[in-house]
């Protein structure tokens, strides 16, 4: 089995790549996706998360404006919550990989890969990016996001060039969708994982 990475700054369109890789019969895990269900409504997370940091949390489990408001810039702070997620994510990834053990890969997506020095784990690495203005666009579009929130959460991200160059391959999505679907295909040709593994 191989397992893949992905990964990518905020706005580069790692999780629409990640679906066309799931088109393609590769199962993906989500760690973002993982996070939110242990944050969510009754998550496993959510009573610890109040317990260190009071104030975060409701009936819709953690208030995740909340917490990042908490946590960004105070470096203590994000350690501690770091030190509580990463475990948890890890056990479900764990339950992920022997759930599709007979899968000929998988594609695990991680926004902080490289940020967490996680590369060693994995065959291939796959960058997703796009130029800087694009991602601007894409990210001040969403709602709730200000310039200093996207400066502060780009601060804390490896630059784009330098996640670029640590690649095994790279997926442009200032592109076409059927132009970057074409860039998902040539991957999985170069694995020999052809489409619909």
């Amino acid at each position: 089995m191989k397992k893949l990475a992905i990964t990518g700054s905020i706005g580069m369109g790692k999780s629409t790549v990640a679906a066309m890789f799931e088109k393609r019969g590769i199962p993906v895990f989500d760690a973002d996706a993982v996070v939110r269900r242990l944050q969510g409504p009754g998550g496993a997370l959510v009573r610890e998360v109040e317990r260190l940091f009071p104030g975060t949390t409701g009936p819709e489990g953690v208030d995740r404006g909340a917490l990042g408001r908490m946590v960004l810039g105070d470096g203590e702070k994000l350690a501690r919550l770091e030190a509580l997620v990463h475990p948890a994510v890890h056990h479900e990834r764990t339950r992920f990989i022997l759930e599709h053990q007979d899968s000929p890969a998988l594609l695990f997506d991680i926004p902080l890969l490289f940020e967490t020095h996680g590369e060693g784990q994995f065959d291939s690495v796959i960058v997703v990016s796009a130029p800087a203005a694009v991602q601007e666009e894409r990210v001040l579009a969403r709602p709730g996001m200000t310039a200093e929130k996207f400066a502060a959460i780009r601060a804390r991200q490896l630059p784009d060039a330098e996640k670029r160059r640590r690649a095994d391959h790279v997926v442009d999505t200032g592109v076409s969708l059927q132009e970057t679907e074409r860039q998902v295909d040539a991957i999985l040709a170069c694995m020999g994982l052809a489409a619909g593994a």
